[in-house]
């Protein structure tokens, strides 16, 4: 089966077991990628480029919505590959950079067991820290991103990371929500993403998602892709009781 799932008419849903990665075509037959997988999804990445009918350097902009390894971890790989520029949240930039140490998340009793089983799992699979990136624009809140085929608002949501965001396609009634929002594997129910540094900003900035009019479809890269009825799963969702 192939695993593309297509979102929009211009936006696929590449997953993996920890971090989908989303592609979106780009006028002029180029390609977008938001987040990278974990160090070594390189590969099937640039497969299935090349199952949409994309060639290496036909990707032109990979955006990470924040720092962590399941987003940043091939971005490196992909840039040697393609030459793509990297984009990322202003306040992450050093943290992929690497020349600053990302802040640990504050785990609640109910994360604790959840993100050791995830990193012992991760180190069993021998996934190792992603290398540097270079970021070659920081992204600020109301930052547009020029290049795709609609007006894309750039959104700060900090929590989950300092510098994590969010990005807005309101033509197409997309979110690409980061971390900040997870789901259930059918996208039926929506939760403040775990392991955060700043749990009531995080909070906070999964309220403002929420309050987003122009949704339809959340793209979530932990969990089911919250299709069709957006705005009523997110306005359901509680965030504050998540986790505890």
């Amino acid at each position: 089966m192939d695993p593309l799932r297509e979102i929009a008419s211009h936006v696929w849903q590449l997953p993996f077991p920890v971090g989908h990665v989303h592609i979106v075509a780009l006028p002029d037959d180029g390609y977008a990628l938001v987040d990278t997988g974990i160090l070594g999804s390189a590969p099937a990445v640039l497969d299935a480029l090349a199952r949409l009918g994309g060639r290496p350097r036909d990707l032109r902009e990979i955006v990470l919505t924040h720092s962590h390894l399941d987003h940043t971890g091939s971005a490196a790989d992909l840039v040697a590959a393609t030459g793509a520029r990297v984009l990322a949240g202003a306040l992450d930039a050093p943290y992929i950079r690497g020349t600053a140490r990302e802040p640990r998340p504050v785990l609640t009793p109910a994360e604790r067991p959840l993100h050791d089983g995830n990193m012992a799992r991760l180190a069993a699979d021998g996934v190792q820290l992603p290398p540097p990136v270079r970021v070659d624009t920081e992204l600020h809140d109301g930052d547009t991103l020029p290049e795709w085929p609609e007006p894309v608002h750039v959104l700060h949501v900090p929590g989950h990371t300092p510098g994590s965001i969010a990005l807005h396609l309101p033509q197409s009634r997309l979110l690409f929500p980061g971390d900040t929002i997870g789901a259930d594997p059918d996208g039926r129910r929506a939760v403040l993403g775990p392991f955060n540094v700043d749990r009531e900003t995080a909070i906070a900035s999964f309220r403002r998602l929420a309050a987003l009019e122009d949704v339809d479809t959340v793209c979530v890269p932990h969990g089911g892709p919250i299709v069709g009825d957006a705005r009523a799963v997110l306005g359901a969702a509680t965030p504050e009781t998540d986790w505890l």
